[in-house]
């Protein structure tokens, strides 16, 4: 006896929410279950026929390869047809066989689901460009010279000699799936196939420019366009210009890997930019002005203060770096770093030595140093040394 449909099974419509769904179930449920009515075993059935039903219909991938299939979905070896040569039977049936293109992205049998239109895709390329900081500050365009493969002109890319309807086959050993599937334990593997390379066609007469690949090897030369505020590492798409297809197949992309020079001068820190800068031990103590370059060619002129120390920061507002994809910029943070004179005449080594005599005397010029001093003078005191 043929099974009932499972949504006349279940009473609803083959658009059912799943609340409407369990709320149809759990009707039927109550209504057949064998402990209230013992002895009849056509409410068991009934029970037994809501149980089967609502297990599939709940299940959304189940559910999807039922109203795609039926009860063949779930029958041995079912599927709804196309298994095509050396798939071998699959014990779980179509539902499994589903659920394995929707995980492993739709590589399913000849004529379903895109399995055919992926076959000899073109492989990925990656390639990296090097540019300067202030390339990444401005943005810029970078020519590549990538190894790749391209379409054979000789025949169009169809790998034939001649008329590629005339001139192909389908493949014998996947039925024109471009895959072949094979049981292992609970997993049904399914790989390229061998003999025709997933084009699911065998070329009777071959081109003899590419040897019925429909592709020949060149070196392609394309041009880049890296964004203002690109960072290092960036990963820059270009679809379609990757290694072309088998047989008139989709190209594949290349991906180029931006990376960026380390400079001379600046650091960067996301929008940011850091700059160090040297004073002149005169300079950081009388105060003054110091002139200090800007990532985008330009000066800007810091004021230091008297007594500014090693360490100390300043901050200039929008002299920072580009933000990609954004006209705002960053901060600049110019650090200063005081530098002991070296190589000292005999008179400047007089003069210094006059004034650290003069600043032991008033004990103001060097606060840090000196409550520093204080503080490991009370630490002995309290060891008692």
């Amino acid at each position: 006896m043929a099974k009932r449909d499972y949504y006349e099974v279940l009473g609803v419509a083959r658009d059912a929410s799943e609340e409407d769904l369990k709320k149809a179930y759990r009707k039927l449920a109550m209504q057949h279950h064998p402990d209230r009515n013992k002895g009849d075993t056509g409410s068991e059935a009934k029970f037994k026929e809501a149980n089967e039903a609502y297990d599939v219909l709940k299940d959304a991938e189940k559910r999807a390869a039922y109203d795609r299939f039926g009860h063949a979905a779930f029958e041995q070896g079912g599927g709804g047809g196309g298994g095509g040569a050396g798939m071998g039977g699959n014990p779980f049936g179509g539902a499994f066989e589903d659920i394995f293109e929707e995980m492993f992205g739709g590589l399913g049998r000849g004529g379903r689901g895109g399995g055919r239109a992926a076959a000899g895709r073109g492989n990925d390329l990656r390639h990296q460009v090097e540019v300067t900081l202030e390339e990444a500050f401005g943005g810029t365009k970078k020519t590549v010279r990538v190894p790749s493969s391209v379409v054979c002109e000789a025949c169009k890319g169809t790998g034939s000699e001649g008329p590629a309807a005339q001139s192909a086959s389908t493949c014998p050993t996947c039925n024109g799936a471009g895959k072949v599937r094979a049981q292992q334990g609970f997993f049904l593997i399914e790989r390229t196939c061998p003999t025709c390379s997933g084009s699911g066609r065998i070329i009777k007469n071959p081109c003899k420019i590419c040897a019925g690949q429909g592709r020949v090897q060149r070196d392609r030369t394309l041009a880049v366009t890296i964004p203002a505020g690109v960072e290092d590492g960036t990963r820059i798409r270009l679809s379609g210009e990757g290694e072309a297809g088998l047989r008139g197949a989709p190209a594949g992309d290349l991906y180029v890997d931006v990376a960026v020079r380390q400079h001379a001068i600046f650091q960067r820190d996301g929008a940011n930019i850091f700059v160090r800068v040297p004073l002149r031990m005169t300079q950081a103590a009388l105060g003054g002005g110091v002139e200090v370059p800007v990532i985008d060619g330009g000066r800007a002129r810091v004021t230091i203060p008297a007594g500014t120390q090693t360490g100390d920061q300043f901050r200039l507002r929008g002299k920072g770096f580009s933000v990609l994809r954004s006209a705002a910029r960053g901060d600049m943070y110019v650090q200063v770093a005081v530098e002991t004179p070296q190589n000292l005449s005999k008179r400047q080594q007089e003069l210094l030595a006059e004034f650290e005599s003069e600043s032991e005397k008033t004990g103001r010029s060097n606060p840090e140093t000196e409550g520093f001093f204080a503080k490991v003078k009370e630490f002995w005191d309290g060891l008692g040394r």
